[in-house]
């Protein structure tokens, strides 16, 4: 029997059917990560299992126990917020302790496990500084401090660096990666971030509209997306989807009639004008240093991006030749369902 298990969970926001029967079921142990665009659910599921939302429908069950009507506080479940909701005239140890204290543990364990959580997160030096005297990311390794001492069955994180710069949140993603190692805690995380689910998760779970689209490890769906709407969501830049009737040579190459076609950008390649199977014009392009990114406009009107390690001449108005790699083409029905080949 899985650890965490969904069955048919339903939330209504009104007459809106904001979770449309979901279930999943979720291992011991395992990084979970809800990903999609904003307002497809992923933030209410979070809350529905939480306790912080009431399910209208389906049921809950932990470690074979059923907590779908049971209060937040009764669910053995630790959660962090993407505001960190510290205490803003405690000390980071009372913060870290405030739930202890409230279960009446035994304040030499207390300390030990506030002391623990500390050393966990390089939190030691600040222990006596109260929220204000924190960076960005001091405060959300306090938030995160203060689930980890609860020793939840399952830790929930919403959104937890939308808040914090690029830096930090790079910074930041690393340490919650090492922390679930050392921890193997089960984990629930909520982000519309794709590199933050495609770097955590042990598997992704994308959502649209109140529904589940598709289920599998990050390269799982990178590499063999269940749609168009997870082809294109799962991978930056998005992946190329063009009509099958702009691209008859690539159509005919693989035996398509109808639907559309999709490439990665790293299938794509460019040569010189006259030299590709396919020419256009250069829109855009993206130096990045390590990677370069051209926009080119087809014929057809339909856009295409190539991915290239090298560095690029071509610059914008220029006529090139794309080069499209059939080996690695994803085809998609017209109701933009993936088709095996």
């Amino acid at each position: 029997m899985a650890y965490l298990q969904l069955n048919a969970i339903e939330k209504y926001f009104g007459d809106n059917r904001a979770i449309k029967g979901v279930n999943l079921t979720i291992e011991k142990g395992e990084f979970i990560v809800f990903v999609g665009p904003s307002g497809c659910g992923k933030s209410t599921l979070l809350r529905l299992i939480a306790g912080l939302e009431v399910i209208d429908g389906g049921n809950l069950v932990l470690d074979g126990r059923d907590i779908t009507h049971l209060p937040s506080s009764k669910r053995d479940l630790a959660m962090v917020f993407q505001s960190y909701a510290l205490y803003p005239h405690m000390t980071v140890f009372d913060n870290l302790s405030f739930a202890l204290k409230l279960a009446g543990t035994d304040p030499q364990v207390l300390r030990s496990k506030v002391e623990r959580a500390a050393e966990i997160l390089n939190l030691t030096p600040y222990l006596e500084r109260t929220p204000k005297q924190l960076s960005g990311g001091q405060r959300q390794r306090v938030a995160i401090g203060r689930a980890i001492v609860r020793a939840p069955k399952v830790f929930l994180f919403d959104e937890p660096l939308s808040n914090l710069d690029a830096a930090l949140r790079v910074q930041t993603r690393v340490e919650i990666a090492r922390l679930h190692r050392e921890l193997g805690a089960t984990t629930i995380y909520v982000t519309h971030d794709q590199v933050e689910a495609m770097t955590l998760a042990d598997r992704v779970v994308v959502l649209r509209d109140g529904n589940i689209e598709q289920v599998g490890t990050p390269l799982e769906l990178y590499d063999r997306p269940a749609n168009r709407f997870v082809a294109q969501f799962i991978g930056t830049p998005q992946m190329n989807v063009v009509p099958v009737e702009e691209l008859p040579e690539l159509a005919g190459t693989v035996g398509v009639h109808a639907g559309s076609l999709g490439l990665r950008p790293e299938h794509v390649a460019m040569a010189e004008d006259g030299q590709g199977a396919l020419p256009a014009t250069v829109e855009l392009v993206e130096a990045l240093g390590n990677e370069t990114l051209v926009y080119a406009r087809l014929a057809s009107g339909s856009q295409l991006v190539c991915k290239q390690n090298a560095r690029t001449r071509a610059r914008v108005g220029d006529r090139v030749g794309l080069r499209l790699d059939a080996g690695h083409v994803h085809i998609f029905d017209t109701a933009g369902q993936a088709c095996a080949r």
